[in-house]
């Protein structure tokens, strides 16, 4: 039914005219003029596929941590489409709580990253809730924002993972890069992903540590360009279960910050040590050459004593001398008194 209007009885809708049964209707045109308006159609997903890769990766960090690691942190969740965040975990919560967080968060993968000391950062990546997990710390942080990065992608886009031919020679280096596919891979159809591969994410390992690079792929030429971030992962243990249980590896070559520091601070003490005891040794240098030779007993042979004075003692007082008086004196006092009398006449 039609709605009636305030200002006057609402408008009936016309009956249509009766035809005969074999005359066809006439056919309405579109649009009188001819010209049709633009017309605005929703274009349809670009994934059609199904999402069957269900991998979730939540990131987040515990409090305390600086600018810097909070930039990489929402770097790295948009670079990932499928990652999720979550507040600030405190420091004096045991990590396995970890676990139960990542079950309400429906994720099966987790970035953790921990700050200690307010210059320390180590990261987690854990296998929620079986496991395994590994323990980074993280050095030589360059955030997405940074002016020498000039590359750029997609937001969204899925990338290309690259890894050194040292992930397959050794057993834990093997173990890290399964871990890596499934934390840093954005899955297939995934809805907030795009179905285009424009930049590429490398893991390399030098110095016995493990380097993440991000790179542009340029359609031109296919050359790199890096976009950032960019960071070292210095592995110190890979863990059986999520977040602690039996050490399956540990590095021996890690070095902790705090023997690092210690370290630093010896050597420092040990130089200005050193420059101390090379002080001691200038000042017994230099008294040793202001030391008397020894005497010469030859030297006395041409000593010719003197003679010998008798000693008087004088039992009388000496005569006083007479006072000489200042004979100028007289004289300005007289010259005082004239000009006084001068002035009185």
């Amino acid at each position: 039914a039609a709605k009636r209007k305030r200002d006057g009885p609402s408008a009936r809708p016309k009956k249509r005219a009766k035809r005969a049964p074999g005359v066809p209707e006439p056919v309405a045109k579109p649009y009188p003029d001819g010209a049709a308006p633009e017309e605005y159609s929703i274009p349809p997903p670009v994934s059609q596929g199904k999402w069957k890769n269900k991998e979730r990766v939540l990131i987040f960090s515990s409090r305390g941590i600086n600018f810097r690691t909070r930039h990489l942190m929402q770097d790295l969740r948009t670079l990932m489409p499928h990652s999720k965040a979550d507040t600030k975990m405190d420091r004096k919560d045991q990590l396995f709580v970890i676990n139960e967080v990542c079950e309400m968060k429906n994720c099966n993968k987790c970035i953790f990253f921990e700050a200690k000391k307010k210059q320390d950062l180590y990261m987690w990546l854990s296998n929620i809730p079986q496991g395994p997990s590994a323990k980074f710390l993280v050095q030589n942080v360059h955030t997405l924002a940074e002016l020498k990065m000039t590359g750029n992608c997609l937001r969204g886009s899925r990338p290309l993972l690259s890894f050194d031919p040292t992930f397959d020679k050794e057993p834990h280096y093997a173990l890290l890069k399964e871990l890596f596919i499934q934390i840093f891979s954005t899955p297939q159809y995934h809805p907030k992903s795009q179905p285009f591969v424009d930049h590429v994410f490398t893991f390399t390992v030098t110095d016995e540590r493990i380097w993440f690079r991000n790179y542009q792929i340029i359609e031109e030429d296919a050359s790199l360009v890096e976009i950032g971030p960019r960071f070292v992962l210095n592995l110190i243990k890979i863990f059986q279960g999520s977040f602690g249980g039996p050490t399956l590896y540990e590095n021996p070559h890690y070095q902790s910050p705090n023997m690092h520091r210690r370290l630093i601070r010896l050597s420092v003490a040990a130089k200005f040590r050193e420059k101390q005891q090379v002080k001691e040794v200038q000042m017994i240098k230099k008294k040793g050459s202001k030391m008397l030779i020894e005497e010469d007993p030859t030297e006395v042979v041409f000593e010719t004593p003197a003679e010998e004075k008798p000693v008087e003692i004088q039992l009388v007082k000496p005569e006083s001398k007479p006072i000489v008086k200042d004979k100028k004196k007289p004289r300005k006092i007289q010259r005082k008194k004239q000009k006084k009398l001068f002035r009185t006449e």
